[in-house]
């Protein structure tokens, strides 16, 4: 059973950049889908971006398009966020999150559905402030 953790958060500047990190233990990513969220209080976790490991193909929500880019390292142990242009309405808890059956992938990946299947790790804090 995978087992994530996330770091790398921060605060930042607005137009700051950060890089987030998804380190995997129990078992490498290849046949993962990992996906990035992040929550604010009071709100529905959202989806941010995803990698499909099995295919590499990636997903970037429209908010974040053009300033994120996910990427997993070449032993398929970690998956990175990288945040360029960050906004104040960036600020939240970032979680990362894996599955490995193919509903699962379409749902969490096309459609940054937070489904029952998805392994989460604890979370990472972004502030953005000036």
């Amino acid at each position: 059973q995978v087992q994530l953790m996330e770091s790398g958060g921060g605060s930042v500047q607005p137009g700051g950049s950060l890089r987030l990190s998804c380190a995997a233990s129990g078992s490498t990513l290849d046949y993962y889908a990992i996906a990035w969220f992040r929550q604010t209080p009071g709100k529905e976790r959202e989806g941010v971006s995803c990698i499909n490991n099995n295919n590499g193909q990636t997903y970037y929500a429209e908010s974040v398009t053009g300033r994120v880019t996910i990427s997993t390292d070449n032993a398929k142990t970690t998956v990175y966020l990288q945040m360029d242009s960050l906004k104040p309405e960036d600020t939240a808890v970032y979680y990362c999150g894996a599955v490995n059956d193919a509903l699962s992938v379409q749902a969490m990946c096309a459609g940054f559905r937070n489904v029952d299947t998805i392994k989460w790790g604890k979370g990472t804090p972004v502030t953005v402030s000036s």
